[in-house]
């Protein structure tokens, strides 16, 4: 009988333990387990939105190159494909090994390194979203691409220009500008109004045939700024958590828990997992 209750009691205070946020199950607290259940939820949609852009991108010929579409960088002139988007990447990154570091910190309970390094990182996140807002004004602004429009398109087989980019005839004796299969262009705006140049193909199906630059797929603008966004989104709350664990940490209201700084390492879990 006195082992039964003696059994009975440890199979109830083990229950309790489970299910209080001990080191059961999987040896993980009950705060970082949940924080990887939210990652593996949050992982599904993002790979909805990814595997959605992917069918449409190959699906469409026509679709705009990346090269072409990210080629510009800030206060420098000519193209630079992806360079900017290069840097955007090297930028998170760099956030995530700082965070790394302040994770570190924080299981040597060194609440100033915690401190220092999840500054730092908190430094990252808002150059991110510094990069993030001028690539989008870049595109809206001065490239016209809205959520419903998108100027980028890619020629099909190699042709030759008739007019200018201001939509004039070239002059007797100029040098018209031609075009190979798989070129990328950008339609251009002219008091207001897009411009759609004439050309001739020079090859394949439609050869000898004369038409205009038309507008690229609609779907373009939509994924680009609902994926971007809903990727920025995830980075704006992260520095927004980041900033209030911070101040947490510098208040030393984390001290006395004696537990390694794990608000820190969940924290970190989500940023790194928005850095990929």
């Amino acid at each position: 009988m006195s082992a039964e209750t003696v059994h009975s009691h440890m199979s109830v205070e083990d229950e309790s333990k489970l299910w209080s946020g001990g080191s059961s199950p999987f040896k993980a607290s009950y705060g970082k387990l949940m924080m990887w259940y939210f990652l593996l939820s949050d992982a599904f949609t993002f790979a909805g939105f990814l595997i959605a852009y992917g069918t449409l991108r190959f699906s469409n010929q026509s679709w705009p190159v990346p090269d072409f579409v990210f080629s510009s960088f800030p206060f420098l002139k000519g193209h630079a494909p992806l360079l900017f988007v290069s840097l955007m990447t090297f930028i998170l990154l760099a956030s995530s090994f700082t965070m790394i570091r302040a994770v570190q910190e924080g299981k040597e309970e060194n609440k100033k390194g915690v401190v220092k390094w999840m500054a730092l990182t908190i430094i990252g996140g808002l150059m991110f979203l510094g990069c993030q807002a001028w690539e989008w004004t870049k595109l809206i602004k001065d490239e016209h691409v809205t959520v419903t429009q998108d100027p980028f398109n890619t020629h099909l087989a190699d042709g030759v220009y008739l007019d200018d980019e201001h939509g004039h005839p070239y002059a007797a004796g100029a040098e018209a500008e031609t075009f190979q299969k798989d070129y990328s262009y950008l339609m251009h705006k002219v008091d207001g109004a897009f411009v759609q140049r004439r050309f001739k193909y020079t090859s394949g199906p439609h050869e000898g045939e004369i038409g205009r630059q038309t507008f690229g797929p609609k779907a373009f603008g939509a994924l680009f700024f609902f994926i971007t966004g809903f990727h920025g989104f995830h980075v704006f709350s992260g520095v927004l958590f980041l900033l209030i664990i911070a101040v947490n940490v510098a208040s030393g209201l984390y001290v006395k828990r004696r537990n390694g700084y794990e608000m820190v390492e969940k924290i970190g879990l989500y940023w790194h997992f928005v850095d990929l």
